[in-house]
Order: structure tokens, then C-alpha cells, then sequence
């Protein structure tokens, strides 16, 4: 087993081609004390006589045979690109292994690289992670942490219903033999439960066989019972592997994300890789109540270059209300419509779309008024060829969480108490996980409640449910308990949130 510490890793390097990253590898395997000075030399001799490159993403240069002399012990170094290094024939490397062997160790290599070169996820994975203790773990194949895969993610649906969303997602988890059918039956049959920003969750206690999780979203926002939806999120969880991810989908910047940016980002963000940017800036989710959203087609010939720009920045200037835009099509961060530097950096070209957000007195007057004049062509001829998605406009409308009790099916005579919860940091995964295994302990169904959020009644027995109450240090729980060990059950709750669900008392 090749030996490989956490000091020869380094992750978020740059360079800007495979020569200087080369010398990179030679440079930390020379200060190392792996290799003699001019060991650089074999390293690039080996790349002239046949690439290093493996496949997903990975190289691996080392020396030559005549170089082996210059090796004072084997070792590794091993750089992460992010930005992706061309490898010669169109191959971009995002992990450099620089390799100082003294005689097949290599090999030795390759075989534990075996499970990263057959799987495009992982190997996705290891060029965005910023964890180095996972990184290693993941290279030399020792992890067994849950991470996202695009086998389960569906973007841009056209639907608006969420029991649709729903079904997918558990349909999706069923193909990846992640859940049983009894899984599909009642995640289907119960409430989603709202995240906010237009995401929801479903769960089921029953069904789950291994962790995975399912994301689709509609391509364009809608209401149910008052609510604004664009994704939903269904989650199959057997073991606390899953808990970061979890944890990840109460981020601000991880949401946006999911609501905005495209699959590899999503999947990067899931993962723990750093979030783009751009797809962590305004998204549809982030739109306050009451603003007019409108999509729109360009048509122009030559998109929208100087000209045509000029003329949509004209119209925005007419209107007082706040008014941005975002290239659909390229994923691009939403910018001000009154900047026409900015809108000329969208680099629009015929048939892309465009959103645009207008907040304020005259908002809505604004919008249509931009959805004419686009249609027009901005002064230019257009296509005759009508859009292949017609152009929207919609109000946001984010209406304040109602409560609504989910039915759980609990009789008049429930057993129910109130408990503070105490922790530091609130109930992340890890103290959900333990307050969600206590629970199972009993024969009872038991809801919960967060008092303080006006939350709905879910069920207890629900890791991703109890972490998505939001439960912050102070904050009151009401548990709902029915069956045979009902009293056990409340009893065991509150015995263990006393404790401190395994983060010890303060």
C-alpha cells in the first residue's frame, strides 16, 4: 500500500500548463527528499515518450528508467487543479500525481486508483474537494462517505406540481435500487416539506436501502397552497454518512445553487466542493414577494451587441423600479439592465433567454414593456422563426409559512411534551441522527414541532425532517407520541435532549 500523507497533498494549486505543472510535482518530490536535483528531467523525457495522462481527469508523471538511480525514496506528490490543466489531446487533468519510484511502485498505484479511473463522480469530486483529510481518503479508496451522483438529478421539468417533482425523484432512487417500493408508496403519499426559497424535501421511514438522494426542478417556478416551488429534494438515509450532505442543503449558497446553477455545480456543491460564484448569486429563490419576473427569447440575428443593448438599456432607464438580468443559457450571475457594459458581457446570441427581475412601483409595467421591445428586435430585424419556449411573465409570490399539521394519523389522547433544546450549534445531523435513533427505539409514532419557527408537525423518525425544522440553541421542540410505548418513547426523548443528543451537557 503506497504510504501517502496529508502533507503531499495539495489542493486549490494553479498552473498554466502541463510543463509548469510537471515542475510543480518535481520541485515538492525534490524538497521531499524523494529524488536528486534533475529529476525533472526523466519526469518530462517520460511524457515526450508517452502521456501520463490515466482518464478522469487524473496524470500521473514520474521519471524514466534511466532516472531511477535518482531516487533517494519512493514517494508522492499530488496537486489539484481546479481549474483543469490541458494534458495534450484535448485531456485536462484536474489531480497531478507526481510519482518518484525506485522500482514498479507505481503500479502499486494504479491499482488503488482503480475505483477513482472507472467513476467519473468521484473523480469529479477529488478535482473540487477542499477537505485534504477526504481527499485522501477518497483517492486511496478508503472512504465510504456518501456523495452525489448525476444518476439521480432531473433539471428543468417541465411541470407544475410537486407531486410530479416527488414522483421522479423516487422513481429515480428506485433505478439506483437505493429504495424499496414501500419507500416510492409513501414518499408519494406524504407532505413535502418546505426548505424555503421555493425548495421542499419528502423522506420516508420505510423503504430505505442505502444513502442517496434525488434532486429535480421545474424549469419555471410555481405555487402550492400558497408557496413558491422550483425543486424538490427526496432523501433515502440508513447510516449518519449521509449527515453533511444534509447538513449542505440548509446552506444559503448551497441552495442557491440547487435553484439556479447547472448539474456539475450542483453536484460539486452537494459534495462539499467550493460553490461557484455565479451560482451562488441571486436566484429565483431570492426574489422578493411582489416582484415581476419576465423570460424572455432574443431573437436578433447577431444577438445582442452594441447596438441592440443600447436600445433594451434605453427602455430600462424609462422605469424607477430595480432591474436585473441574467443570461439563462449561459448560467450567468444576474447583473443591472441599466449597466450596458454588463449587458454586452452576457454575451447573448440569438435564441439564448433572458430573465429579468424588476422590484418596485413600476415593475410590472417595466416588464412588459421589455418583453415588446425584444420581441421587436431592439430596433434589428428578427428570426421568423418563432421561439422554441415562449416568453413568461410572472409575479413572485412567497406568501409566509402557514402551519399546517401533517396527518400523522394521532389520536385525541397523544402523549405530548415540550423540550428545550440546549446545544451550541442547534440540532445539526449529527444530534439529529441521535435523536432520530432514539426515537426508532420505540413502538410509537411520534411527531414533532418547532415551536419557535411555527413549523408542521413531521415525523420524528425523519433524519432530513428533524434537521430541516431549523433548530437553533433555545428553541422549543413539541413532540406528539401515540402507541404502545408512547410514554416510553417521550420519556427516552427527553432523557437524550437532556444529555445533550451525544454533544455532551453544557
Amino acid at each position: 500500500m503506497l504510504e501517502l500523507s496529508e502533507s503531499n497533498i495539495h489542493l486549490n494549486a494553479t498552473a498554466t500548463n502541463k510543463l509548469q505543472a510537471i515542475e510543480m510535482a518535481a520541485s515538492a518530490l525534490e524538497q521531499a527528499g524523494n529524488v536528486e536535483q534533475g529529476y525533472l528531467q526523466g519526469m518530462l523525457g517520460r511524457e515526450q515518450q508517452t502521456s501520463t495522462f490515466l482518464g478522469n481527469g487524473i496524470a500521473i508523471p514520474h521519471g524514466t528508467l534511466e532516472t531511477r538511480s535518482m531516487v533517494k525514496k519512493t514517494g508522492v506528490q499530488v496537486f489539484q487543479f481546479p481549474q483543469g490543466i490541458e494534458w495534450g489531446e484535448g485531456n485536462i487533468a484536474y489531480v497531478v500525481i507526481g510519482i518518484a519510484a525506485r522500482s514498479d511502485e507505481h503500479l502499486a498505484l494504479l491499482r488503488q486508483l482503480t475505483h477513482v479511473l472507472g467513476d467519473e463522480d468521484t473523480a469529479a469530486q477529488l478535482a473540487t474537494l477542499t477537505d485534504v483529510e477526504k481527499f485522501r481518503a477518497i483517492l486511496l479508496g478508503e472512504s465510504d462517505a456518501f456523495s452525489m451522483t448525476e444518476e439521480t438529478l432531473s433539471l428543468d421539468i417541465e411541470t407544475q406540481s410537486l407531486l410530479t417533482l416527488t414522483a421522479i425523484n423516487a422513481g429515480k432512487l428506485q433505478q439506483q435500487n437505493a429504495v424499496e417500493n414501500s419507500f416510492v408508496s409513501e414518499v408519494v403519499s406524504n407532505s413535502a416539506l418546505p426548505l424555503g426559497k421555493g425548495l421542499w424535501v419528502t423522506d420516508a421511514v420505510s423503504g430505505n436501502v442505502k444513502n442517496a438522494l434525488a434532486f429535480s426542478r421545474a424549469k419555471t417556478i410555481f405555487n402550492h397552497n400558497g408557496k413558491a416551488v422550483k425543486g424538490v429534494l427526496t432523501i433515502s438515509a440508513v447510516n449518519d454518512q449521509i449527515n453533511e450532505t444534509l447538513a449542505r442543503l440548509l446552506d444559503d449558497e448551497v441552495q442557491n445553487v440547487l435553484l439556479s446553477g447547472n448539474a456539475q455545480q450542483i453536484l460539486t456543491a452537494l459534495n462539499g466542493g467550493k460553490v461557484p460564484v455565479a451560482a451562488a448569486a441571486q436566484s429565483e429563490g431570492q426574489i422578493a414577494t411582489g416582484a415581476v419576473i419576465g423570460t424572455f427569447t432574443v431573437r436578433n440575428e447577431h444577438g445582442l451587441h452594441a447596438r441592440p443593448s443600447a436600445v433594451l438599456v434605453n427602455e430600462v432607464k424609462k422605469f424607477t423600479s430595480k432591474i436585473t438580468v441574467q443570461n439563462l443559457t449561459r448560467e450567468t450571475a444576474p447583473v443591472s439592465a441599466k449597466s450596458l457594459m454588463k449587458i454586452v458581457a452576457l454575451g447573448v446570441t440569438q435564441g439564448h433567454r433572458l430573465r429579468f427581475v424588476a422590484e418596485g412601483d413600476d415593475a410590472k409595467q417595466a416588464i412588459e414593456a421589455l418583453g415588446k421591445i425584444i420581441a421587436s428586435g431592439l430596433g434589428e430585424s428578427v428570426s421568423a422563426v418563432p421561439p422554441a419556449e415562449p416568453d413568461t411573465i410572472e409575479v413572485s409570490s412567497e406568501h409566509a409559512p402557514q402551519i399546517h399539521e401533517e396527518n400523522t394519523g394521532l389520536p385525541a389522547d397523544a402523549i405530548e411534551a415540550v423540550f428545550m433544546i440546549r446545544n451550541e450549534h442547534g440540532l445539526h445531523a449529527r444530534p439529529s441522527a441521535v435523536l432520530v435513533n432514539e426515537v426508532k427505539k420505540y413502538n410509537a409514532s411520534v411527531a414533532v414541532q418547532n415551536l419557535d419557527r411555527d413549523t408542521q408537525l413531521v415525523s420524528a423518525k425523519s433524519l432530513m425532517k428533524i434537521v430541516a425544522l431549523g433548530v437553533v440553541k433555545g428553541h422549543r421542540l413539541r413532540f406528539v407520541a401515540s402507541g404502545e410505548e408512547a410514554q416510553q418513547a417521550i420519556d427516552g426523548i427527553g432523557a437524550v435532549i437532556e444529555s445533550g443528543l451525544g454533544e455532551g451537557k453544557e
